[in-house]
Order: C-alpha cells, then structure tokens, then sequence
C-alpha cells in the first residue's frame, strides 16, 4: 500500500475508494485523521511505515448468516458480523451490537474508534467490534436464546480469552451476554472469561453495569476541574434511556448535579425539577425490568413528554448517552446559545461532524473514545478478575475506574494542549489513543 498519509483529501480519497457507501466509517477515519496526519508531519519517528493506513485496515471481517427459529415456528435469517481490527496492544476487544440499523459500516466504525478507547485505558486490548441486524425488541426471552445461541456456533471459532472478548452494547445486555457465555461454555467446554459485561453469578465484575455512565460523568468532572469547577448544583442534560444513561444519571445526582431529561426511540422527558433517587428507581425498572416507554415517566411525574432529542433543554452539562450522529450542527447551536458549558459523549460518536466543529472551538467537549471509555476499561478489569479468579469489591472498581478516567484526561491533556492553556479534547484523545499503538506495530514489524 502506498504511503499517501501526508495530504488528508488524498487521504480520504483512498480510504472511500477502499470502503464504498460506509459514510459511518468515512466520518470516523476522518475525524482523526484530521488529527494524526499533522502529527505525522512533525514527529518522523512515525513516519514511512503506513501506520495510519494500516490502523484503517481491519486485520479481518467476519461475515455469517444466523438462522434461528421463532416461537411459531417461523425460520427466521439475520446476518451478523465480526470486526477484528487491530490486536497490536493486546486481544480484540469490543462489543456486540443488536440493532436493525447494524451494518458492516456502523461496525467498522465502532472497531475503529475501539483501538484508541481501548489504548486510553492503558490496559491490554485490541480494537474490534460486532453485532447483527437482529432486532431484539419485542421478542420473547426463548426467540433472543435461539439467536444468541446460533449466533454463537459460527462466533465461537474466532474469539477466545487470548483472541478476541466480546461484550455486550445496544440491544445486548446481561441477558443476551448469559445466552452467548452459555452457549460459547458449552461448544468450547472451558470455562474463561471469553464475554464480559457476564452476571455476577458466572464470572462478572461488580460495577461493570455502570461503569460507562459513571465513568463519563468522572471525566466530565475532571474537565470542570482544569476551569477551577465541579459537577455540584449544575443542570444536566441526557439523552437515553439504557445502562449509560440511567447510571450517568444516578452518578449525577450523587455528585449534586441536577440531570432533567432522559429519552427512547420514542421521546424524551423533561422534567424541571430533576430527576431524583426516587424517580431514578422508577426509571430502573421501567426501562431495565419492564422495558417499557419513556412516556410513562411523565405521565406518573406530571412533566413534559416530547417527541424528538432533548438538545432544545437549558443545561450547563450535556451528555449524549443513546446513539451516534444524535446531535446536529443545528442542535450544537440550541445547546451553545442556552448556555452549555461542556459535553462529553457517553455513546459513540453521537454528534454529527458539523456538530463536534462547533462544540470544538466553543466548549469544553470530550469525545466518546475518551469520556466512555469506562465500560471497556472495567470490561478489562473482569477480564483480569477472570484470569486470577477472583473478585474485586465495588470499592475497589470504582477506585480503579476513577484512576484509569483520570489518566485518559492526563492523556488527552497532555496531547491536547493549546498554546493559550486550553485543551482540545478531541485531538488529544487521537494522538494519546494513536502513540501507543503505533509504536506497538513499530516494535513487532510489518506483519
């Protein structure tokens, strides 16, 4: 492959030509591309070996059909995928997606984006990502089984503790892992921590579940904190309804900020005088227990239901916790011009390129790859408990968590730095995520 990363259009021009139609990839390429290209062009020990273009390059897709059996009998075919991208710092590592909008872009995106999460962390993990178009919504625990377990006889040949540890993302949660670890268990007969995000009685981490909305409200408050601020008494603003939305919110409130909105495919709630522990539990079991509608909320609290995004709520804080491209550039506007003082992205990649240029240059803004890196790094720490068998409390996650947040933001400071005392989150999070994998493909040679 011929070295072209010294012109970013140029550049780009080849990555498109390679992956036709996956605009999804496309933005993510670019957005840090825009970064490591100048980068290169100053630092020549990372120069002439193509490691860009090598990043952009999964070492493999895997491709398969899942058939699997309805509760009336009906065979039913969804198509599924594994990206193994890069396994430079350590074994694949990354979730698995269920959605109908999952395609092999989304995925490759999502990989792509995993190897500088994962480098953040410091920990020992490679980039990669899956998922199916499955839909897991509205269907009995018996039909999710059925998928999850055929999905597994082609799955299980290329994963393993060593290889590649898959996790669970949207549409796959405790019960979805159980059905897969179950299933992998049974073909591979070992017993390893092969998934995780696994129930507490089958080799879990406590804390695991929360980690990601915990862990971006932790990096949120060490950005406040390089203005001489805090978390205390501001208005937050959240999207989602899922694991990172609900325990971003419940670490909000015990750092004594007030979050007002929550939403779904459906809506979203705004609710002016904040959700609270009391309605925080609700939201639980509406969401968690009953998978049920947003609207419920405010039809049991009195407050507005609206369809759409929450971006048009007053906030000091934002966090984008459902889905990426969620944020327009006109949405960036609303939130700017209302008085918004930082965002920082629990989902991956949810503002839209237009978006992130504007919160850029005006706000304190932390990309995904930075500020949710929480729930692969405790995802890392299961996998560490696994292999010691043992268990850490949840004293000892949270500590930990709280350590490895911190040092992503001493990465990203520290890569991001302005001349004029600012920090540029986004191209700190590129270049910190970017060093340690470069030089890893350096020290082991072409292969």
């Amino acid at each position: 492959m011929k070295n072209t990363c010294t012109d970013i259009n140029a550049f780009m021009s080849g990555l498109r030509k390679r992956n036709p139609g996956q605009r999804e990839f496309h933005d993510a390429v670019q957005e840090v591309a825009s970064d490591i290209i100048p980068f290169l062009a100053d630092h020549k020990e990372f120069q002439g070996e193509c490691l860009l273009e090598r990043l952009t390059e999964p070492d493999r897709v895997i491709s398969f059909r899942v058939s699997w059996v309805d509760d009336e009998g009906n065979v039913r075919a969804d198509r599924a995928w594994r990206v193994q991208f890069c396994n430079a710092i350590g074994p694949y590592k990354g979730g698995m997606r269920f959605h109908p909008t999952v395609t092999e872009s989304v995925l490759k995106f999502l990989g792509f984006e995993q190897i500088f999460k994962n480098s953040l962390t410091g920990l020992p993990m490679g980039g990669a990502k899956g998922g199916s178009n499955f839909n897991p919504k509205g269907k009995s625990d018996g039909e999710v089984m059925r998928f999850c377990q055929s999905l597994m006889i082609e799955l299980h040949r290329y994963i393993g503790p060593d290889t590649d540890v898959p996790a669970g993302d949207i549409g796959v949660g405790a019960r979805e892992v159980g059905y897969l670890f179950g299933k992998y268990r049974r073909l591979s007969n070992t017993f390893t921590g092969v998934l995780t995000g696994k129930g507490l009685n089958f080799g879990g981490s406590i804390g695991r579940k929360e980690a990601t909305g915990h862990g971006v409200v932790y990096f949120m408050r060490e950005m406040l904190a390089t203005r001489g601020d805090g978390i205390e008494g501001k208005t937050a603003v959240v999207s989602g309804s899922g694991n990172v939305a609900l325990y971003c919110i419940e670490k909000l409130i015990q750092l004594g900020a007030k979050p007002v909105t929550a939403s779904d495919s459906s809506g979203f709630i705004y609710d002016p005088n904040g959700i609270d522990e009391e309605k925080l539990a609700f939201l639980k079991d509406l969401k968690e227990v009953r998978r049920g509608r947003i609207e419920e909320y405010a039809e049991k609290y009195g407050c507005t239901f609206s369809v759409g995004r929450p971006w048009a709520a007053k906030a000091h804080l934002a966090f984008p916790c459902a889905t990426q491209n969620e944020i327009t550039e006109d949405d960036a506007k609303t939130l700017i011009a209302n008085g918004l003082m930082a965002l920082a992205e629990g989902a991956n990649m949810p503002c839209e390129p237009g978006a992130q240029h504007l919160l850029r240059q005006s706000v304190l803004y932390a990309p995904g790859k930075a500020s949710n890196a929480g729930g692969v790094a405790v995802s890392g720490l299961e996998q560490s408990q696994n292999a010691m068998r043992i268990n850490w409390s949840l004293e000892e996650v949270d500590q930990r968590l709280q350590i490895i947040m911190s040092d992503i933001h001493g990465k990203c400071s520290k890569y991001g730095k302005h001349a004029n005392g600012g920090i540029d989150y986004v191209r700190g999070a590129n270049i910190g995520g970017f060093t340690k994998v470069a030089s890893a493909l350096q020290e082991c040679g072409v292969v």
